[in-house]
């Protein structure tokens, strides 16, 4: 059976972080990370070109199976990082679309349970996490890195007990938005 790769990406303007893992039946292992950075001093369109064109390469260089992101959040008093998040996004998730990989999201709250059992757990006790399942000597810097990695581990991990599930013949929903968990 060969590894499967899972790209998690931490979107950002001016700091992208990125982590590709393998996953088969010996566990997860890590098979690279870094960030994207593209110049702050350019206009936003030459941004989102710069994160486009590095997505690119990283998605072609690593062939992902799938990517995953963080579910979009923003405080409501703060609508222009919401806007601003979105357009990185959307360049990330064209890469993926170019590609014909599939992009998946999960809430950073999701994330955490699925790493430390706490949707309330601190960036320091996952990065821990990701230290152990991966088995690395540090927590991978800058955080960015260690963010995409977490995000990546989640996925597989519910991916997994997803596929557990369905093979006994019970389907999991595959995402509820806020607005269906307060119905």
């Amino acid at each position: 059976m060969s590894a499967r790769r899972i790209l998690g990406v931490d979107p950002g303007l001016r700091t992208t972080g990125y982590g590709i893992i393998a996953c088969d039946r010996s566990g997860l292992r890590l098979v690279e990370g870094g960030v994207v950075q593209p110049d702050p001093t350019l206009p936003l369109e030459r941004r989102l070109a710069q994160l486009y064109a590095a997505m690119h390469e990283i998605v072609q260089a690593t062939q992902p199976e799938c990517m995953v992101v963080e579910e979009l959040w923003t405080s409501y008093k703060n609508p222009t990082t919401a806007v601003l998040m979105a357009h990185a996004r959307g360049v990330i998730a064209l890469a993926a679309g170019i590609h014909g990989v599939a992009m998946h999201q999960l809430a950073h709250s999701l994330v955490k349970r699925a790493l430390v059992g706490s949707g309330a757990a601190r960036k320091a006790q996952v990065g821990e996490m990701v230290v152990r399942i991966l088995q690395l000597d540090a927590v991978p810097q800058p955080a960015d890195v260690s963010d995409a990695l977490a995000i990546a581990i989640a996925f597989a991990n519910v991916d997994a007990q997803r596929t557990r599930f369905a093979q006994v013949g019970v389907q999991l929903p595959v995402g509820r938005t806020r607005a269906s968990r307060l119905a």
